[in-house]
């Protein structure tokens, strides 16, 4: 005799349901407790530090700043920012969270650290791929929460800010 939850008597049917609901939520509900997620003050605070490098070194950046799953958190224009340098700041910061690397390595495993060719040529003719420096990684501990991608100036002033807005969040990133 074959008997399915909904011809259990109640009492029965009741308690298996419970325990099915507690054992689902409990495993869900204790995984995403334990992984760290990229808020919008600490991206705030990591836009802040970009656009203070830029303004010390008067650069004019474009910061945008993605979560884990690479979705936009946030993105400042400074004044007279290069407009065609918004889609290079967004790409930077996808790639850095999808990855979770700094677009300057992938662009030493492309191109090699002396510009003669690197390991992984066929990088650089993927959509979207970016291979100069600018987007850096954003990690909580070892946890990677998001990315940071700047552009605006020459690719190693956008990874200087970029690090100064890391290193402006330090504190909110563990």
């Amino acid at each position: 005799m074959t008997a399915s939850l909904f011809f259990m008597p109640a009492a029965r049917g009741a308690a298996t349901l419970m325990l099915l609901a507690g054992i689902c939520f409990s495993t869900g509900a204790a995984a995403l407790e334990r992984k760290p997620v990229l808020s919008l003050e600490a991206a705030r605070k990591i836009a802040a530090g970009c656009i203070a490098k830029a303004i010390e070194m008067g650069w004019k950046m474009n910061i945008a700043i993605v979560d884990g799953g690479a979705n936009p958190v946030l993105f400042e224009r400074m004044d007279d920012a290069a407009l065609g340098s918004i889609e290079h700041a967004e790409l930077k910061s996808v790639h850095s969270a999808k990855m979770g690397g700094s677009t300057r390595m992938f662009g030493e495993l492309t191109w090699g650290k002396d510009n003669k060719g690197g390991v992984l040529p066929g990088l650089a003719t993927l959509p979207g791929f970016v291979t100069f420096p600018g987007g850096l990684p954003i990690k909580a501990g070892d946890a990677l929460i998001g990315g940071v991608g700047v552009s605006g100036s020459m690719p190693d002033n956008d990874e200087i800010c970029a690090q100064a807005g890391l290193d402006a969040a330090k504190n909110l990133l563990k």
